[in-house]
């Protein structure tokens, strides 16, 4: 059987940096301290009024292309994971089959919140397992908040940021490395705790309401501050059980970049050394479908990954949705 390996990362983040002394202006009160002491989080990015999930999206694929040697005519599929697409129909994924010139792949966009990109490479995987004519898929996390955040809502336009990251998976046969094992899972009797309510059949946007006044993240309910990392410490121990290994014999876990808190209380939880989850929320905040490419991404370039090293990638988001996957570097 061949099996999905991971050939490349890459990702881009927007030009433009907001320091948490912005926020700090803008709400009229010392938002930084927490941030900074709860949180981690110092700066972050967003996009330029003209600039939307798509270029996100296609600047991060580019550079994953290009590290992993491959040109647009070789890709085979393309997944994205998004849930601030670049319209509500079609798909932001046919977008950058077309700005990249990828003419044999299909698309299709992935939506489970901040879980999605975890999802997006599990399906992929199993693309390349199940079926030979996929070789080469291009997985894409994409994330565009800062065009849904309410400006005077200290809650969430302090946390979440912009930003894409993308891995090439490529097919080899009787290999070592690539794809071990996934779960997914939901929770969903939280969707109503947490999302963009407006704009969809169930409430549409109403036309005499500017569609950036109406169509914004809302925090409904605060979620027990457990559920996370409950859930992401048994999603590892469920890895490791499927895949005969310990938690402790992981060499790097990338987590929803959400809480350093809820990140270091899973590591603990598993008895294993909190430096073992690489975290990158001090530079780019919460980027959603893109926080976990983006890590991933910052930690290869960093040195840290190596080839045969096994990783964990462990995502959450709104509905609630959860998805791991293993993987042989």
């Amino acid at each position: 059987m061949q099996n999905a390996v991971i050939a490349s990362v890459g990702a881009y983040v927007p030009d433009r940096i907001l320091t948490n002394s912005w926020f700090d202006e803008l709400l009229q009160e010392d938002v930084s301290s927490w941030l900074e002491e709860n949180l981690h989080i110092h700066e972050r990015r967003w996009c330029a009024a003209n600039e939307s999930t798509a270029d996100l999206a296609e600047r991060a694929a580019l550079l994953a292309m290009e590290r992993a040697g491959i040109e647009a005519h070789d890709i085979d599929l393309i997944v994205l994971s998004t849930d601030t697409p670049e319209f509500i129909s079609p798909s932001t994924a046919a977008v950058v089959q077309d700005r990249l010139g990828a003419k044999n792949a299909g698309t299709f966009d992935v939506n489970s919140a901040c879980a999605g990109f975890v999802t997006a490479l599990d399906i992929s995987a199993k693309f390349i397992r199940a079926d030979e004519q996929y070789s080469c898929i291009l997985v894409i996390g994409a994330y565009a908040m800062s065009k849904y955040l309410n400006m005077a809502d200290k809650r969430t336009v302090t946390l979440f940021a912009d930003g894409a990251g993308a891995v090439v998976l490529k097919a080899e046969q009787g290999t070592e490395k690539g794809f071990l094992s996934s779960q997914l899972r939901s929770m969903g009797q939280y969707h109503g705790w947490m999302g963009i309510y407006e704009g969809g059949t169930r409430h549409p946007l109403d036309v005499n309401t500017p569609p950036h006044a109406a169509q914004q993240l809302k925090f409904v309910k605060k979620f027990p501050k457990e559920i996370n990392p409950e859930t992401w410490a048994d999603m590892a121990r469920v890895l490791s059980h499927r895949i005969g290994q310990t938690p402790q014999s992981v060499d790097h876990y990338f987590i929803t970049q959400l809480n350093i808190n809820s990140i270091w209380e899973t590591m603990d939880r598993l008895g294993v050394p909190r430096e073992k989850a690489h975290t990158i929320m001090e530079n780019y905040a919460y980027t959603g479908s893109a926080c976990l490419p983006l890590a991933f991404n910052d930690a290869w370039e960093k040195g840290l990954v190596k080839s045969g090293d096994l990783l964990y990638f462990i995502g959450s988001g709104g509905g609630l949705a959860f998805a791991s996957a293993a993987f042989r570097y």
